[in-house]
């Protein structure tokens, strides 16, 4: 439904922001970008999210939980690459930080590990060390983990798998 140039009521743009929801969680500034570019006015959105928001059906702080631990566990987000995501999602940095804080270090080492391991279940057996090694370290710098962690993690299972490797940690 596009609305003219008055935009819609509240109503309305609450039942858009019902649909959206419908699909998947939202923070408040991606509902928001929504209905401007459908048309509504800023004040009528503002009216319709904060209605939303008084009924527990927008809340920035769940939804930036519930993003962190679906695409950690299931994506294998490092912390890095959920904190960009979720500034391009319009959460406060405030409810950032409090959801990333439930991802401890251990936690992303131990999925950094797992990635590590899965990978290198696909890597041909007569690639050269060390573009084994780019590989595995840019794939988990593209998902965001930090560089430290990347080179300690397939430092560490490439120790498992006895081959021994002159990787030095960049951070040491």
């Amino acid at each position: 439904m596009a609305a003219g140039s008055e935009g819609g009521t509240v109503e309305q743009a609450k039942e858009v922001c019902l649909r959206l929801l419908a699909v998947r969680a939202r923070s408040r500034a991606e509902l928001a970008r929504r209905l401007a570019a459908r048309g509504y006015a800023p004040e009528v959105s503002e009216r319709a999210l904060d209605r939303l928001t008084e009924v527990g059906l927008v809340d920035d702080a769940a939804f930036a939980e519930q993003w962190v631990h679906s695409r950690h566990t299931f994506s294998g987000k490092g912390k890095q690459a959920l904190a960009q995501e979720l500034r391009r999602k319009g959460v406060a940095q405030s409810d950032a930080v409090s959801a990333l804080a439930g991802i401890t270090a251990d936690d992303e080492e131990s999925r950094a590990a797992d990635l590590v391991r899965r990978k290198m279940r696909s890597l041909p057996r007569d690639l050269d060390h060390d573009k084994a090694v780019r590989r595995l370290v840019g794939m988990l710098a593209r998902r965001g983990y930090s560089q430290s962690t990347a080179y300690r993690v397939v430092k560490a299972a490439l120790a498992d798998q006895g081959v021994e490797s002159d990787l030095i940690d960049p951070i040491d």
